[in-house]
Parts: structure tokens; C-alpha cells; sequence
């Protein structure tokens, strides 16, 4: 039987190949989007994420989240990296369908405890929205395993120190590791070193003119910023790893360690390794099979299963 997921989101271009590559993957079943702000704000994340679940035919809720940290002033968005929509250099596109009327954080805590122990929760945007949704139910850390994408044991993207996700919120983000959850971080750790180049996104168009042709037009945008930002020449694969982290633990090198984000002064946002003993021990993902890792996404869309 599939695994039931719930993503939550800022789309954002490499959210798109994380929710299209799970929507498409014959072992996931995407129950639902949850939307939050970060690559984008928090009301063109949840028309992006309704968008992207229309494109792949998926009638599923989609809810809008938080659209400001927990405690700190909301950094700007990151339109840069992302395009002003969200999606590089393509205009925006409306969606059908209409937003669920719960917020993200409740329909987290609702479909959760609809089916204890069924669902994984992957967060792969600011984790604001589970915090919150923590508030409302703290129960909800016992019925779910979370794997997310975020943070960094020894590297940081948006400064030296911290990756995009926990900085744009990391009060919520240390209250998300302090629960009582089985949970993975698949950080900036194992994510910076798959790379796909833009000849892995004209293959996809090739092979999957709609859906890959789609991605392939997103991606140059993306590719434009690594190669200006770092010299890097493709896109790093940061949230399809994630996804791929759910159904294929074994194509990762994990370190067991409790920890703790940095919320202010120099090194805000910053994953640390705690000596807390009150801490549950995290898996966090250190290294990977990259080939392997960027071969699973890449098939699942080339073939649209």
C-alpha cells in the first residue's frame, strides 16, 4: 500500500519537483498540500500548490498557512532564487479550484488524527505551520513520522551558518526538533551535492513534454541563480530529496543526534548538535547515493510513475 503524505510547502521551483515527483511515485499517495510563506508569500504559495496538484489531476485538499514567522520579522522572500510567482520566469497561473477553508495547521492536526500512524509529514518549507500545528494537538507528534527538508549539521545557504528553511523561522523550527516525533532531516548536508544539470531537465521535457517540459522552464531560472550564486552548473535537488528520503532511507548516510537551532544574534538559524537529554534523537542525513538519489526523481517523472 502506498505511503499516505502530507506536504508542507512553499512553491517555490524545487518544491514543484518534490510534489510532482510524489504525486506522480507509485509508492507515495499525496493526502494533501499545506502551503506556507518562504520562497514565496504565503498566498501565492497556496495558488502555486493548488496549481501543481491540478496539473497532476489530484482532488485533495490544499490549505494556506501561516504567512509570518512565530516570533521575528519576516525576511523577504526569496524571488531571486524563485521567480516573483514562484516558478522562475513563467507567469503566474490560476488555479481551478478553490483553497480548503482550514489553515494549514489544521488540516495538518485533522487529516493526522483521521489516520493515526498512517501519515508521514514532510515539511519542506519554514516549519511554522507545524509548530502550530503542534499547539493545537501536541498528541499529533506520536501518530506521525516527519521527514523534512532543512538545516545543516556543518553548512548553511542563506548565510554560513543556516539554510533557508530554519532561518525564515527558526523559533518554530526549534520547537518542531524539540517534539517527541520519529523524524529525519534531510539537510544542506546530503541536498548540496545532488546536482542535476539543465541537460537532466531537457531530458525530462523530452520524455514528459507536459509535465517535464513544465519543470525544464522552471528550472532555467534556477539554474541561472547557482550558476551566478556559486558557479554551479544545474540545480540542487534540496526538496525532491526529501520525498525521496521517505521511500528510500537506505540511499542515505544518517547520524543520530539530538538537536537544537540558534534563534537570534550571529548565527540565527543555524542546526546545532545538542547535548539536551531531554532531546528525542534525530536522523539526520549526512551523505547519500547521489546518483541514485537524482535517478529515482528523475525516472519517476520521465515515466509518470
Amino acid at each position: 500500500m502506498a505511503q499516505k503524505i502530507i506536504i508542507d510547502t512553499d512553491p517555490g521551483i524545487d518544491d514543484a519537483f518534490a510534489i510532482l515527483f510524489s504525486a506522480l511515485h507509485p509508492d507515495l499517495d499525496l493526502v494533501a498540500l499545506t502551503t506556507i510563506f518562504g520562497n514565496v508569500t504565503a498566498d501565492i504559495a497556496a495558488r502555486n500548490a493548488k496549481v501543481l496538484s491540478e496539473m497532476v489531476d489530484l482532488d485533495i485538499p490544499v490549505a494556506k498557512g501561516a504567512d509570518r514567522p512565530l516570533v521575528m520579522e519576516p525576511n523577504p522572500v526569496s524571488d531571486y532564487v524563485h521567480g516573483e510567482q514562484g516558478f522562475g520566469d513563467l507567469p503566474a497561473k490560476q488555479p481551478k479550484g478553490s483553497i480548503d477553508e482550514r489553515s494549514s495547521a489544521q488540516l495538518i492536526v485533522d487529516l493526522i488524527n483521521e489516520s493515526p500512524g498512517e501519515i508521514v509529514l514532510c515539511p519542506i518549507g519554514p516549519f511554522t505551520n507545524i509548530a502550530l500545528a503542534l499547539e493545537l494537538d501536541p498528541s499529533i507528534q506520536e501518530k506521525t513520522r516527519l521527514v523534512m527538508m532543512g538545516g545543516g549539521l556543518d553548512r548553511g545557504n542563506v548565510t554560513p551558518h543556516a539554510e533557508a528553511n530554519i532561518w525564515n523561522d527558526p523559533h518554530a523550527a526549534d520547537r518542531v526538533f524539540a517534539a517527541n516525533w520519529d523524524m529525519t532531516m534531510v539537510g544542506l548536508d546530503v541536498t548540496s551535492d545532488i546536482v542535476s544539470p539543465p541537460s537532466d531537465f531537457e531530458a525530462l521535457a523530452k520524455a514528459a513534454p507536459v509535465l517535464g517540459g513544465f519543470l525544464n522552464e522552471a528550472a532555467k531560472f534556477y539554474a541561472r541563480f547557482y550558476m551566478s550564486h556559486y558557479n554551479i552548473e544545474g540545480c540542487q535537488m534540496h526538496d525532491p530529496a526529501a520525498m525521496v528520503a521517505v521511500l528510500y532511507p537506505e540511499l542515505f548516510t544518517i547520524e543520530e543526534t539530538a538537536i537544537s537551532v540558534v534563534p537570534d544574534g550571529e548565527l540565527v538559524g543555524a542546526t546545532l548538535r545538542s547535548v539536551d537529554p531531554n532531546r528525542r534523537l534525530v536522523k539526520a542525513c549526512v551523505g547519500g547515493q547521489d546518483q541514485a538519489i537524482k535517478d529515482v526523481f528523475l525516472n519517476t517523472i520521465k515515466t509518470g510513475h
